[in-house]
């Protein structure tokens, strides 16, 4: 790699990106409710609960529906689960999680783009509009 005026501009440019998400609305929404479910008690609770259905139910899944109150014990662990999943706080975040993650796929297949549409970028999302896996940025239709 040689080191010159354009690898400069271009670093500055990434740090100019990468301050431009960082003080995006999006990445801002994403962090606040980052912040607010790691400092719920309830969510703690949550978590906690349904780590320890998880370990219960872990140690009797080898043995399948031949384990003494298999069925039970998966009820159990999937309510835990969606109890952890509804709660407002944990709902939030996962929202804003995924409208941060469609920002960086956004950015990620502009910056392929701009370079060539040769160029295959995994969103990661099924659901991505602007372009498709596997397809060299030219499937978009």
């Amino acid at each position: 790699m040689i080191i010159n005026d354009s690898l400069f501009a271009l670093e500055d440019s990434n740090e100019a990106l990468i301050d431009a998400i960082l003080n995006s609305s999006t990445y801002q929404n994403y962090f606040s409710c980052k912040e607010s479910m790691d400092q719920s008690p309830e969510v703690e609770y949550l978590r906690s609960s349904f780590n320890k259905e998880k370990d219960k139910f872990e140690q009797i899944s080898a043995y399948g529906k031949y384990a003494p109150d298999y069925k039970e014990q998966q009820r159990t662990l999937r309510k835990s689960k969606r109890t952890l999943d509804l709660n407002q706080q944990v709902a939030e975040y996962r929202l804003a999680e995924n409208d941060f993650q469609a920002l960086l796929d956004e950015i990620s297949q502009r910056l392929a783009a701009a370079i060539s549409n040769e160029i295959k970028v995994d969103a990661g999302n099924p659901f991505f509009e602007t372009g498709k896996i596997g397809c060299k940025g030219n499937c978009h239709g």
